[in-house]
């Protein structure tokens, strides 16, 4: 299991309602219905991923997440999950409203663009990186808004946003050290758990 799955397991409560949005595969929510005993649904625009969340029995619904969430009344899940996709968004911070709408918390992950591999890659070939964590070219990168952790912390503070964990993870395990001292530049995937009141 990925290790920001694991981590975002560990924030969702037994037993609790979960809204995953670009859910991808659904194999996230199928491990929080087999080991927290939630009760969960998707949220996917991609035809093969919704397939195989049919396959892999994840309740799922065909839908652009930038279109908005008015088909979800207010506070309907105890918990709204957006894992590695609110980069990819057009309008992030209306989506993050809109998560806090229907959801009591919510749990976002991103890559962060401000990594030293991303910073050494742009100033010394002078080419935008492409990696493991970040696979595309340039122009055909579904990455759209290129954040840092400080990026998106100033970007919950603009909007009234209490962030109650953060987690950075590198799967190397030297940056895994380095980056509780200096995360927005060795942590690789950013892990935040939000609320507003």
């Amino acid at each position: 299991m990925r290790i920001d799955h694991e981590i975002t397991q560990s924030w969702v409560k037994p037993k609790s309602r979960v809204l995953d949005l670009g859910c991808g595969d659904g194999s996230l929510l199928k491990s929080l219905m087999q080991s927290k005993q939630i009760q969960g649904y998707g949220v996917e625009i991609n035809s093969d991923n919704i397939l195989s969340c049919i396959r892999n029995q994840v309740n799922v619904i065909e839908q652009d997440v930038d279109a908005g969430l008015d088909n979800f009344s207010d506070k309907s899940f105890d918990t709204v999950i957006m894992s590695q996709a609110i980069q990819a968004l057009l309008h992030p911070e209306k989506v993050l409203e809109e998560m806090l709408r229907v959801g009591q918390q919510c749990i976002v992950t991103f890559p962060n663009f401000g990594h030293w591999k991303a910073r050494w890659h742009l100033a010394y070939v002078g080419r935008m990186p492409v990696s493991d964590l970040l696979p595309y070219e340039w122009y055909n990168t579904p990455n759209i808004h290129f954040c840092t952790f400080r990026d998106f912390e100033i970007l919950c503070k603009n909007m009234n946003i209490d962030i109650l964990n953060r987690q950075v993870t590198s799967d190397n395990r030297f940056s895994s050290i380095l980056n509780k001292f200096r995360p927005n530049l060795f942590g690789e995937t950013a892990l935040y758990r939000l609320t507003k009141n």
